[in-house]
């Protein structure tokens, strides 16, 4: 067996970035952007409004006061999408909406509560400073300036100003295709009742369900049964994707053919069985394409638990690689452990907790039962508490926990 970290040097040492693709802005959100973006304009491309008001000229209202305001008049009106007729002249005013144009000489705005209309005069019971509430040419951006860099995971903001300076399609990093089989005879599917012997295959949609959740595009492969032919069928039509997982039929019973199938195709092994609880069983290997790189094939283990906690560990960094992210890995903090936290095995824990705020961090208890088994227990789980073996976590000690919810 080999280490977690081993295992991960392994598999990140064998997997890269995709190509890139183009796609519409309302398809970027969450893609990492795969070109550098600089602005073609100045943003605003002129001095505009920030408020509803009046433009005018900051000089015409020196000296005003509330007993002596300044008296306007009212000459023109300035609509956001519309632009003065004619410059500003000394001793006027033009009404002016938020994000409209100022009129050429206008240098302040006096938002429209702070003032009064008698008739068509407005009266400015104050001092208004040059520049209030006027947003300057290129206040946002100027032409030519770098707005956003290669490799940025783009948020709303960003889609956003991707569309204020017109870059629409947008150039990403490819979504990795990510295969999914689940392998066994007791499989029964969704919508065919279950027999005798038989369990429902829940991995294929965790599975999937986890695929999306790490931004990438899921493949069903279906089912296969304990059959080395039939394993290696479904493989091969998976081959068109960037990654393959199954789950189950990866130890060394006599029913398990998954890692013969992979040789049959010509897969290179890399690593199998690695020093943890649970999820020891789990081979990882890549498969050549001519002139195409590699497919990259993981064989997760078939309990629900660990199928699951596995590719959290290394099947989630490995489609964040290849989708260009440079955040791989769950964040991982440091909480108190509400009662005891026992881990009986030898092997290295990842232990299912539920996590309880309090003003000075976490508190960490156990789901429950840490059979790998029972999928009610990834159900509760906030995150994996790691706990080496042989080890119990005495009450109010800390413990290092994986965040499973982004939320936390």
């Amino acid at each position: 067996m080999i280490s977690v970290e081993e295992a991960l040097d392994r598999i990140l040492s064998r997997v890269s970035v995709l190509g890139d693709e183009r796609v519409p802005l309302t398809r970027a959100l969450g893609r990492v952007l795969a070109e550098d973006v600089d602005s073609p304009l100045d943003m605003p491309p002129w001095p505009a409004s920030s408020m509803d008001g009046y433009a005018l000229l900051s000089r015409d209202t020196q000296g005003a006061a509330a007993d002596a305001p300044a008296r306007l008049a009212v000459a023109g009106r300035v609509p956001a999408g519309g632009m003065a007729e004619r410059p500003l002249r000394p001793g006027e005013t033009f009404r002016i909406f938020t994000g409209a144009p100022l009129p050429e000489d206008a240098d302040a705005i006096i938002p429209q509560e702070d003032v009064r209309l008698e008739g068509g005069t407005l009266l400015v019971p104050r001092p208004v400073p040059r520049g209030d509430f006027v947003r300057p040419r290129g206040e946002d951006m100027r032409r030519g300036d770098r707005v956003l860099d290669r490799g940025r995971v783009l948020s709303a903001a960003d889609v956003g100003l991707l569309a204020t300076v017109g870059r629409s399609p947008v150039s990403v990093i490819r979504r990795p295709r990510v295969g999914i089989l689940s392998t066994g005879d007791e499989l029964v599917d969704l919508g065919t009742p279950v027999g005798p012997g038989q369990i429902p295959n829940s991995n294929s949609y965790s599975l999937i369900a986890q695929v999306l959740e790490a931004g990438a595009v899921p493949v069903g492969l279906g089912i296969a049964g304990d059959r080395l032919a039939e394993i290696e069928a479904r493989f091969r039509w998976g081959l068109g994707c960037d990654i393959l997982i199954s789950s189950a039929g990866v130890s060394v019973g006599e029913h398990d053919f998954v890692k013969d199938a992979l040789a049959r195709l010509g897969a290179e092994q890399h690593l199998w069985l690695v020093d943890m609880r649970p999820g020891k069983p789990i081979a990882f290997s890549t498969i050549p394409q001519d002139g195409k790189g590699a497919v990259a094939a993981f064989a997760l283990p078939g309990n629900p638990v660990s199928a699951m906690v596995t590719f959290e560990l290394f099947v989630r960094p490995a489609i964040l690689r290849m989708a260009g992210h440079g955040r791989l890995h769950r964040p991982i903090v440091t909480a108190r452990a509400q009662e005891a936290i026992r881990n009986p095995d030898r092997r290295r824990g990842y232990l299912r907790v539920t996590l309880t705020p309090t003003d000075d961090g976490y508190r960490a208890r156990l789901t429950g039962t840490q059979s790998s088994g029972v999928l009610r227990s990834m159900v509760a789980a906030d995150g994996l508490a790691i706990v080496m073996g042989n080890t119990t976590i005495p009450p109010d000690s800390p413990v290092k926990v994986l965040l499973l919810r982004p939320n936390l």
